[in-house]
């Protein structure tokens, strides 16, 4: 052992004695946590020492999912900010057509007329600007329903939507009410969900899934040979509720 590592000993020895944690000593003299096992063995700690580190230990474990938590919200939002820069802004018209359309595809009615129901604000209003852009449709020229739990204020969720999204009240249909349940919901949904229907929309939402489906040309040749292919799964019968 040479000479600098002896007054390192010697430094971690008397830090020890003060009833330094191996972590807290490391932090001023940089050694490794083997070396400081090594050399601090047989160094005694006073029972003070002993149960503050002891209780530090504690109240580590005990943060220590967290701090996991929170380190991990600090990366989630690097990563989104990275990503964001990644999208040129503004949006061309073309991505911004197709963007509502993947939503509507995913999220959407498939019935015949254009609706779609969400809970998410974000999602609600930019449907609403999408329709206004996409069909020239103002937000006075929408519906809206709501369906909320008996314990929220249907008077006040109608406001929050109407001023979120510029629709009159007056053109807000019957809104459905859950009967009030006593279970667990994981999730909150403070304003209920919203559904949009747009008038007179069959014609539009054909034309909307021919938006789509030239999106997909690429892939459907390969999806209608392996479906021909598995032909046989459309051939079981449907399930029979016996109940």
């Amino acid at each position: 052992m040479n000479k600098d590592y002896s007054l390192l000993k010697v430094k971690a020895i008397k830090l020890r004695r003060k009833g330094l944690s191996y972590n807290e000593i490391r932090k001023q003299i940089n050694i490794s946590k083997s070396t400081l096992s090594y050399w601090l063995k047989s160094v005694p700690l006073k029972s003070e020492h002993k149960k503050r580190l002891y209780t530090k230990s504690v109240f580590g474990l005990a943060r220590g999912g967290q701090s996991q938590k929170e380190r991990r919200l600090k990366e989630v939002n690097k990563i989104i900010e990275a990503a964001e820069k990644e999208i040129e802004r503004p949006l061309s018209f073309e991505a911004y057509r197709l963007f509502g359309a993947a939503l509507y595809w995913a999220e959407g009615s498939k019935g015949k007329m254009f609706q779609i129901t969400n809970s998410d604000p974000h999602l609600i209003l930019f449907i609403v600007h999408w329709i206004e852009k996409i069909c020239g449709i103002p937000p006075n020229g929408l519906t809206l329903a709501l369906n909320i739990h008996s314990q929220q204020n249907e008077k006040d969720i109608k406001k929050f939507w109407s001023d979120l999204t510029g629709v009159p009240i007056r053109n807000f249909t019957k809104t459905y009410i859950k009967k009030f349940t006593t279970g667990f919901k994981k999730n909150n949904l403070y304003y209920g969900t919203v559904r949009i229907y747009l008038p007179k929309s069959a014609d539009f939402k054909v034309r909307l899934f021919g938006w789509i489906k030239s999106v997909l040309k690429d892939i459907d040749h390969k999806i209608q040979v392996v479906e021909n292919r598995w032909n046989k799964l459309r051939k079981n019968s449907r399930p029979v509720n016996l109940y």
